[in-house]
């Protein structure tokens, strides 16, 4: 499915991916160790209110990768719903659903020095304690992926990757607003798991930081 683009951003194919094997269920299970514990900030009246975070605000167009590298953006979009089929599975969408309500989806897709993807996805929640009650229920289920990888677009270099692509993935709660990353080797391979852990870290941590910042700004 193509997702419209906001303003210039480059337009993201959205695409399913699966994996499991032993070592990755290990390496998803350090993931949800990692994630930073879910949480719901004060959010005033105003900040309730506020629109979704805008999205260059969320992503910037590069980030260092502490180790000398970088991030470097593809592409970026708002998505229609929250509860798109080929963006998120039933269960997520079911659970947004039977909410109070989900303000909008925005997606972007980013690449490292080695050409490694990485997606994130920003999900604005109208009630923060079901952002806390999403992060929560994904994170002990860090085998089960419900937020879909974007295909990189076209001009990017990149190749889309196959559905049975290795794929490791995190999340945090600013506020309203639940904050997914996903990352996967640049030959799609099922192997050090970890690795892509820690690699993913720097990026979520990057547009987490903007997320939190946008949603307790006064």
């Amino acid at each position: 499915m193509a997702t419209a683009a906001v303003a210039t951003a480059a337009v993201l194919a959205v695409r399913h991916t699966t994996s499991s094997s032993p070592e990755h269920e290990a390496a998803a299970a350090g993931t949800a160790s990692a994630a930073p514990t879910p949480r719901a900030s004060a959010t005033s009246a105003p900040a309730a209110e506020r629109p979704v975070i805008p999205l260059a605000d969320a992503f910037p167009v590069h980030v260092a990768d502490g180790k000398g590298g970088t991030f470097t953006k593809l592409g970026e979009a708002a998505l229609k719903s929250c509860t798109e089929p080929d963006s998120v599975g039933s269960a997520l969408a079911g659970e947004i659903d039977a909410g109070k309500g989900c303000l909008g989806e925005s997606v972007a897709l980013y690449k490292d020095t080695h050409d490694n993807q990485f997606n994130l996805a920003v999900f604005t929640m109208k009630d923060p304690q079901e952002t806390v009650k999403l992060v929560t229920q994904l994170t002990m289920n860090f085998n089960d992926y419900e937020v879909a990888a974007q295909a990189p677009p076209p001009g990017s270099g990149l190749p889309t990757l196959p559905a049975d692509s290795g794929m490791v993935q995190a999340f945090t709660g600013q506020g309203r607003a639940m904050v997914v990353g996903l990352g996967q080797w640049s030959d799609g391979r099922t192997s050090d798991y970890q690795e892509l852990v820690d690699h993913l870290q720097p990026l979520l941590t990057s547009v987490s930081k903007n997320v939190a910042r946008y949603e307790t700004a006064d």
